[in-house]
């Protein structure tokens, strides 16, 4: 613990001045030292921004990934009717697939005039068209482990963008309104158009990659937290600038990390584990059964027997979970975590935890993530490790955490780069694409089945 220290307690080097304030609170008075930013002199001033919030409701439920038709059906012009087919007619720009909106049968609805006929064609086009470029293409079953809440579909409902594109007679710019706007997707389309036709294994895994995005929600948050499960990356963002990255090490094959968001609402310093049922079939339980010394010596204590039985790593110099704990309540017990054993974060290849993010510098994460929230030092953090107690550290505000899975997208060094596909996601994406289009069924977020883990004890918590 001295060495992890010795970088973290003189506010003289480490204390994070860039914004005033303070998102923890101090354990004790301390006489100012100066400080020295370990951000970007180019961070920009965090101004709210009107009418977007910084970040996602933790109240919104799960949106279904689908837009009904209508109760009626507005009325096409003949004139937003052939703009509608122009832009069917060149989605493929963005990744999608024209045939999959009816083209043929639109254009023969426009030569037979305005009237009932037109409307309910273009009207079925447009909302399978919206729906794809909003929510994605792909079907709920080929999102392997992707829980991410996405709210797009009650931030830009179908209707009432069908409705302001033939009151504005701007189709093209309706269906744009509903398009990533993220930086990755962007450099994604645009490889799409510089890849060529011919490379269809290229187009296909570009093309997937894209839709991917559209399963998120378009703004993620002012301040948020994205990892990339392939690139073996997290980075922390602030108004679309990077202020910290961190390599992490993800889920095995077996033990896949999922695709999820929550809201990071704290830290915990000493943090315990409580296992869940899969780790201790895989082996916890066996250890416990064959040598319970040896299990009470690796800081397991336990209740129960058999498939009652709930073990607790208590906190320590080789808890699972190492010193400190991003909290990011989730129904996966999915979080950002120190380790023991920072020598695996040299690999090139990192699939080595349960499911976990493992994430280098985690204690730099969670220091600028109370900064960027108004405060927060260096030396606060250090004075609670070197306590030795199980404390939560709360946030002023909760920060949203998502874990994305992108096999093509933007390395560190701002280039679009292509990730191995670890956990052989891109195949069922793939596959969807090159199958008819399925309409969409409501997308539930349900949680990996699992044995119920035991109950959390409440943590004492700095306020």
């Amino acid at each position: 613990m001295s060495s992890i220290l010795s970088r973290w307690s003189s506010a003289s080097v480490l204390a994070i001045v860039v914004l005033s304030g303070s998102g923890l609170a101090p354990v004790a008075a301390q006489q100012p030292k100066p400080p020295v930013s370990i951000l970007p002199p180019s961070i920009p001033p965090l101004p709210p921004v009107p009418g977007q919030p910084s970040q996602p409701s933790p109240t919104v439920p799960a949106v279904p990934n689908v837009a009904p038709m209508p109760i009626f059906v507005p009325h096409w012009t003949a004139g937003d009717a052939s703009a509608l087919l122009n832009v069917i007619n060149s989605i493929g720009t963005s990744g999608l697939i024209p045939k999959d909106y009816a083209p043929a049968a639109l254009a023969a609805a426009i030569l037979g005039g305005e009237g009932d006929a037109l409307d309910k064609v273009a009207g079925d086009a447009f909302t399978k068209l919206a729906t794809d470029m909003r929510d994605g293409r792909t079907p709920a079953a080929a999102r392997i482990q992707w829980l991410v809440k996405d709210t797009d579909a009650a931030t830009f409902p179908t209707l009432t963008v069908m409705q302001k594109a033939l009151a504005d007679h701007n189709v093209a710019g309706a269906i744009t309104s509903l398009e990533p706007v993220h930086p990755d997707y962007i450099a994604l389309k645009a490889e799409l158009a510089a890849t060529p036709v011919i490379n269809q294994a290229r187009h296909k895994v570009i093309q997937a990659n894209m839709d991917r995005w559209r399963w998120l929600p378009q703004t993620l948050g002012i301040r948020h937290v994205i990892a990339n499960v392939p690139e073996y990356v997290v980075r922390l963002m602030v108004n679309g600038k990077l202020i910290s990255n961190h390599r992490v090490i993800v889920g095995k094959v077996d033990t896949p990390t999922p695709q999820l968001s929550a809201n990071a609402v704290g830290v915990v310093i000493h943090p315990p584990w409580y296992l869940p049922q899969s780790i201790i079939k895989e082996s916890v339980g066996a250890l416990i059964a064959r040598s319970p010394a040896a299990a009470k010596a690796r800081g397991y204590t336990w209740t129960g027997s058999g498939k009652t039985l709930a073990v607790t790593q208590q906190a320590g110099p080789s808890s699972a979970l190492g010193y400190i704990k991003i909290d990011m309540p989730n129904a996966e017990a999915i979080f950002l975590h120190d380790t023991p054993n920072r020598n695996l974060f040299n690999a090139n290849a990192r699939a080595f935890s349960h499911g976990c993010l493992r994430t280098e510098d985690v204690m730099k994460l969670a220091i600028i993530l109370g900064v960027i929230q108004q405060g927060g030092t260096a030396d606060e953090l250090v004075t609670l490790i070197k306590a030795g107690k199980t404390v939560k550290v709360p946030f002023k505000e909760t920060i949203p955490v998502i874990i994305g899975y992108f096999t093509v997208g933007k390395g560190l060094d701002g280039k679009l780069q292509t990730f191995k596909d670890i956990y052989g996601r891109d195949n069922a994406v793939i596959a969807s694409f090159d199958q008819p289009r399925v309409e969409p069924k409501p997308i539930i977020v349900t949680p990996t089945p699992e044995v119920p883990a035991p109950i959390t004890p409440a943590l004492p918590t700095i306020l």
